[in-house]
């Protein structure tokens, strides 16, 4: 189950709650959202540890990628990840990301800049 708030127009958050406890699992952003001939956004996503390998974020973001491109409108979603975290790597595999290349030095984790593989998915039926 998913609430979102998307007051600003540049973002869009979405929480993902247990159906059983209502308690927050995850949450799923799509941030930096551009409009004009870019029509785009980066997308960023977690969930709780005990809730992982069950398929929920795959069902979440499958959900929330299509509000994204349906009702936002967006032609491109962007989704970087580190490249030793193979479940994220997986997840945006299954869901039709592309690998478009490596960013060195892309984002400063706890003091250390880190590498992240830079991925997109493409809105192909809003193409024409």
């Amino acid at each position: 189950m998913m609430a979102h708030n998307n007051n600003s127009g540049v973002a869009v958050h979405l929480l993902l709650f247990s159906l059983g406890t209502g308690e927050i699992v995850g949450e799923c952003n799509f941030t930096n959202i551009v409009r004009g001939p870019f029509q785009a956004c980066h997308l960023g996503f977690s969930l709780a540890k005990r809730f992982e390998g069950q398929g929920l974020m795959r069902e979440a973001l499958s959900s929330a990628i299509t509000y994204i491109f349906d009702e936002i409108g967006l032609h491109r979603i962007m989704a970087n990840f580190r490249r030793e975290n193979v479940r994220s790597e997986q997840l945006l595999k299954r869901l039709g990301f592309e690998r478009e290349g490596l960013a060195r030095s892309y984002l400063r984790i706890i003091g250390v800049w880190v590498d992240h593989v830079l991925t997109s998915l493409i809105n192909h039926i809003r193409e024409r």
